[in-house]
């Protein structure tokens, strides 16, 4: 028997079981028959079990996607499923497919022995624990949340209550992947000195003379035509991340926009985020970025004014005012009786987190 001459409870049983929106939209245009089955009325059943396969789990994707400052954002929130949420649950789903991709570099930077592809159980965590953390910054990472308010006890408690909505397990899985987001600002978006320094080195091993010029107070710009296109794509709309990404790396090449090129108009140390304690406080800072606005800088801002130049426009709330979700970790995990340390070293030797090892 052919395929499309199977019975339509068959055929749907198909449409069902897709591993992604594409695939969904690929059967439904192989013939009349088919098309006319995925328009129906299960057309919404079809591309939400597709996207629950490819970019679940849902819920909590919802969560983060239906948020808004006049709810409290520990209290869960049903909508119905539509195409104007589904385009949504794409864009983000997206995004959160490349920090899938990234999560085993990042995890296994030192012991990359152990580097492996994540399973599909893996990835689905990863993502769910993005997804957590992104509304977790987007309802406390903001101007309503002041430096001055980020120790008021009334603050933490809604800080808590949200956490609190997560086993230690689950939260323990958030820590892994926030430590891969501190990884990718550490080390890509806003390297330090010493990083700058290595990295130069490595690429340029014939310069062991040269020294970089560290801790100026002078940011080279990028060339005058380069700045200028940089920011007519950055501020082409009120929301730079409502594009979809895109990859600049002919643009870069062609402007010659690298950390590591030294030119008469670039010097790779003032690429450099500064040492030790200095460049802490900086990732602290910077990790009150969501997880799309790292992935756009890390695509899209090679150089280190480019960056600032982002984080400029976010507002002076910005500055100076460090992530929190460390510490409110460290508050609802003291609230359980849980040793904190005992908690982030399982995490770091893989004992907790998303990729547990195995006896």
């Amino acid at each position: 028997m052919l395929f499309e001459d199977l019975a339509t409870e068959l055929v749907s049983h198909v449409f069902l079981s897709c591993s992604s929106i594409e695939d969904a939209l690929a059967l439904s245009s192989t013939c009349h028959r088919f098309r006319q089955i995925y328009s129906s009325s299960q057309k919404l059943t079809i591309l939400e079990h597709a996207a629950e396969t490819q970019f679940g789990p849902l819920k909590d994707l919802t969560q983060l996607l239906t948020h808004n400052a006049s709810q409290p954002a520990h209290i869960p929130r049903s909508v119905p499923f539509s195409i104007a949420l589904l385009k949504q649950v794409a864009h983000s789903g997206r995004v959160a497919e490349k920090w899938c991709d990234i999560y085993p570099f990042k995890k296994w930077k030192s012991n990359f022995e152990y580097r492996r592809l994540l399973t599909t159980d893996e990835r689905y965590r990863v993502r769910r624990a993005l997804y957590r953390l992104w509304l977790y910054t987007h309802a406390f990472h903001n101007r309503t949340f002041p430096r001055e308010t980020r120790v008021m006890k009334l603050t933490i408690q809604k800080r808590a209550g949200l956490l609190h909505n997560w086993s230690t397990a689950e939260l323990a899985e958030m820590a892994d992947v926030h430590a891969v987001l501190r990884e990718v600002i550490h080390s890509n978006v806003c390297p330090s000195n010493g990083t700058i320094a290595r990295k130069f080195k490595k690429r340029f091993p014939e310069n062991e003379s040269q020294q970089l010029l560290f801790n100026i107070h002078l940011n080279y710009p990028p060339p005058n035509n380069a700045s200028s296109l940089f920011q007519s794509q950055y501020h082409s709309s009120p929301n730079v991340l409502s594009n979809h990404f895109h990859s600049t790396s002919a643009f870069n090449s062609r402007y010659g926009l690298s950390k590591f090129m030294p030119t008469p108009h670039h010097e790779p140390g003032a690429e450099g985020w500064g040492d030790d304690i200095p460049h802490y406080y900086v990732v602290e800072d910077m990790l009150k970025l969501d997880p799309e606005q790292i992935m756009w800088l890390k695509e899209n801002a090679p150089l280190k004014g480019q960056v600032e130049m982002f984080v400029k426009r976010l507002g002076d709330w910005f500055e100076n005012n460090g992530e929190t979700w460390g510490q409110t970790l460290e508050w609802v995990l003291e609230e359980r009786g849980e040793d904190v340390g005992e908690i982030l070293g399982a995490v770091a030797d893989g004992e907790l987190g998303i990729a547990i090892f195995e006896d």
